[in-house]
């Protein structure tokens, strides 16, 4: 078979996990920071870097700002024998990423070294492993002639990492025409595997995720001198309710898709599984276990505190941040009880509100996963859950579009791949890149 013939049906397309390593490593070595609060940079330079690529296989895209510089790319990928009966599926990737302070790396966060058989850097895991699996395989694709099964609709977005105002929220505001006809899609985080044992390994497709409740709290006081007293306080008042925000404990709350996947989980390792003893089953999952106990109960978490300008003077009005997550179905309790903690005389404001989502993990897009998957790994068993961060899948599901984190790696047993994500020297490695582009190219003949 040479490189421009098109393959058998169930084959691999020649190339498709050839170049997916120095892509991602390429598109590390492209500064995406997004620090938040319209502070970003690179994403129009990552962005034009991605239409040069997909430009070069001869697949046309369309470049938006919702700001100078805030660039998202949607392309539309109908090659000759697609089944244009078929909707298009939406495949997205964000271009952003968080900050990295270099001093507390091993190495450069932007030089995109790949070293010990894993490419480094930041976004490794978050998520331009995913953006560079995609570009491989549909260019690798689009050399050999080698047609998807439906029509393609890639998204390639500005500003994810905060809470995708910018990017794919401003996409469905702005230009929803971009995604007609798309129903299904898929994007990040899941498709990552958890390994039980050396022939079992299951592996996570995100079919939930959390809503966001990004909460600036508020106080308001009575200004005044501060070596006075003051039983007015803003500054006594915020704190107070900070540190009862802190120290609370939510109940737990289970959606269906952790449901399933803690049946999934007891039934792997043989256990049941007891919501009194929650923590103790969990370690069993190692690394893992902090996100998905994460997702068994609203959150919220104290993240930042403004007041004041000088020792000597008390501030009329002091703020904090709270970075609040919601269980799909528990959205008013979770307010309920921030009212009930924060007290009668501090108030919030949403600074980011995005509900939480659910897709059912049925059907033939999540059928051809597990078979996909199957074919690279036999141990593979795919499994929903729900993930507590938050994801573009947002602003899809406002489109009505069902969204599934699918993006595949099979992963070392001993790598602690949650903490990867924002964290110091994040990587992935290289043989999980290749796997997954095989998978992904796969995935494409089925979905």
């Amino acid at each position: 078979m040479t490189l421009h013939e098109p393959s058998h049906n169930g084959e691999i397309t020649p190339g498709a996990d050839a170049e997916v390593v120095e892509t991602c490593a390429q598109l590390i070595r492209i500064d995406t920071t997004n620090r938040g609060n319209g502070d970003a940079v690179g994403e129009r330079v990552a962005a034009e870097w991605v239409a040069a690529q997909l430009d070069e296989v001869g697949i046309e895209s369309t470049l938006v700002e919702s700001e100078p510089g805030r660039a998202s790319l949607v392309a539309d990928w109908s090659p000759e024998g697609v089944d244009s009966s078929l909707p298009p599926l939406l495949i997205h990737g964000h271009l952003d990423v968080v900050p990295a302070q270099a001093g507390d790396w091993q190495v450069d966060p932007f030089a995109g070294e790949i070293a010990d058989g894993c490419v480094w850097g930041r976004g490794a895991v978050d998520m331009k492993d995913f953006d560079a699996m995609v570009l491989s395989v549909v260019r690798a694709r689009a050399r050999a002639g080698r047609a998807p099964r439906r029509p393609i609709r890639l998204a390639f977005t500005a500003d994810e990492e905060a809470g995708s105002v910018l990017g794919a929220t401003w996409l469905v505001d702005n230009h929803p025409e971009l995604f007609e006809g798309c129903t299904e899609a898929i994007g990040e985080v899941g498709g990552f595997s958890l390994t039980v044992r050396d022939d079992l390994r299951l592996y996570l497709i995100q079919t939930a995720e959390k809503g966001m409740a990004w909460l600036n709290l508020i106080a308001d006081g009575t200004a005044g001198h501060g070596s006075m007293r003051n039983d007015d306080n803003a500054v006594t008042e915020l704190a107070a309710a900070v540190s009862r925000i802190g120290q609370y404990k939510w109940p737990y709350r289970i959606a269906p898709a952790q449901q399933q996947f803690l049946d999934a989980v007891a039934d792997a390792f043989g256990i049941e599984f007891d919501l009194e003893d929650a923590e103790e089953t969990l370690a069993r999952l190692g690394s893992i276990a902090r996100m998905v106990g994460a997702t068994m109960a609203n959150s919220a978490n104290p993240t930042m505190l403004n007041a004041g300008y000088k020792h000597n003077v008390i501030p009329g009005q002091a703020v904090a941040g709270i970075d609040g997550r919601t269980v799909p179905g528990y959205e008013q309790e979770f307010l309920d009880t921030i009212t009930e903690l924060i007290g009668p005389k501090v108030r919030y404001e949403f600074a980011v509100e995005n509900p939480p989502v659910e897709t059912e993990f049925a059907g033939a897009l999540t059928e051809a996963m597990q078979s996909c998957l199957l074919a690279e790994d036999e141990g593979a068993r795919a499994v929903p859950y729900l993930m507590s961060g938050g994801t573009d899948a947002k602003a899809w599901h406002r489109l009505g579009i069902q969204s599934f984190g699918f993006a595949p790696l099979k992963l070392p047993a001993e790598l602690d791949f949650v903490g990867m994500f924002h964290g110091v020297d994040e990587r992935v490695p290289t043989d999980s890149l290749e796997f997954g582009a095989r998978v992904l190219d796969r995935f494409l003949q089925q979905a």
